[in-house]
């Protein structure tokens, strides 16, 4: 049996709380001998100790590791000297360093979670965000300019290769997918501004072309302000939804917050050759050591990394593993007696890792 390396990047804030929880319920569903997590430092308060946010041993862990589960990063003050904050650079680093180019952010909502959309029940809103990870607006990160403190420019780069890859990566994801809600339809649903910018029209063309391969889809538009009340209206109609980097930002929280808030939120930063796996949300440090955080949306990317591990390592293991972690999560939340602040309950951390585990045993 394999043994797969784990790096771990607990970071700021809730992050060692959460990561913590994710690690001791991952070691539950996988057993003693399957997986192998090695923590590391990183983050915002790395980065006041030591003048580096990322450092050379834990990138080359991270590297070298079979995936990466991170907790969260980032801390009120600690910002560099343009005033962009510190915590963040640590995901975007080896986002750009690993090329994880599709950022996967799955919308769904789950028994015991209420929606803030009146009538919505499980079941029916069920969607990913495919969020293009590499390019976009933040691909100026660092290099936008603030010239004599009165104009400021950062550029959006858009490149064929980059939409491709992220296009294709949607429609082969709506291919494994049941269909949207509504109407069972396999749908990939294009988010763009092309009315406006030719970026953007560049990223639709694009689209377009790579979706003349995939007859069995069906291909929708939809502009950035528009998606916003039709994700609120009808999230039902959804299936796939692929964006450029900053729109996908943007709507992926709004899309969790019909589910519940972010502390459903997981996510899966994907390339070719290494994956991250960390819960959407921010490092909390109003929060942080009062072991009150909802560690759910970090639990379920440490279940997103063990199907992604094992549709990669053709391991059914690992693939059987996650479906448990998912099974035993969603009972936890459906029996409404261990519940988090977030959605109405007064569970702690380790109350909530404690009743995962039972499911799992």
């Amino acid at each position: 049996m394999a043994t797969y390396e784990i790096a771990t990047l607990d970071g700021d804030g809730i992050g060692p709380e959460v990561c913590q929880s994710a690690t001791t319920v991952l070691a539950q569903a996988c057993g003693q001998d399957l997986l192998r997590f090695s923590r590391h430092d990183g983050g915002a308060g790395h980065y006041a100790r030591t003048g580096k946010v990322l450092s050379d041993d834990t990138f080359k862990a991270c590297k070298d590791a079979d995936a990466i589960l991170h907790g969260a990063a980032g801390l009120p003050g600690i910002t560099y000297p343009d005033g962009t904050e510190v915590g963040n650079d640590l995901h975007l680093q080896l986002r750009f360093k690993l090329d994880l180019y599709a950022n996967v952010r799955p919308i769904r909502l789950y028994p015991g979670a209420r929606s803030p959309l009146a009538g919505w029940k499980p079941g029916q809103i069920d969607y990913v965000i495919v969020r293009e990870n590499t390019e976009g607006l933040y691909a100026s990160r660092g290099g936008g300019i603030v010239l004599r403190d009165e104009v400021a420019t950062d550029t959006i780069v858009i490149t064929r290769k980059g939409v491709e890859r992220v296009a294709r990566f949607s429609f082969d994801l709506a291919r494994k997918r049941n269909g949207a809600p509504r109407d069972g339809k396999r749908r990939v649903t294009v988010c763009d501004k092309a009315n406006i910018l030719r970026s953007y029209a560049f990223f639709r063309k694009v689209c377009d072309e790579v979706a003349a391969g995939y007859p069995d889809v069906e291909l929708d538009y939809a502009y950035a302000d528009a998606i916003t009340v039709h994700m609120v209206k009808k999230p039902d109609f959804y299936d796939v939804i692929v964006a450029e980097n900053m729109f996908g930002d943007i709507i992926s929280d709004l899309g969790a917050a019909t589910i519940g808030g972010m502390g459903l939120s997981a996510s899966a930063e994907l390339g070719d050759h290494h994956g991250l796996f960390q819960g959407s949300h921010g490092s909390a440090p109003d929060i942080a050591g009062q072991n009150v955080a909802s560690p759910f949306a970090t639990i379920l990317s440490g279940a997103l990394m063990l199907r992604w591990l094992g549709e990669k390592h053709q391991d059914s293991a690992l693939v059987t593993a996650a479906s448990r972690v998912e099974t035993a999560v969603e009972s936890v939340l459906a029996e409404g007696r261990v519940l988090p602040r977030d959605i109405g309950g007064t569970a702690s951390c380790t109350d909530i890792t404690a009743a995962v585990c039972r499911q799992l045993s």
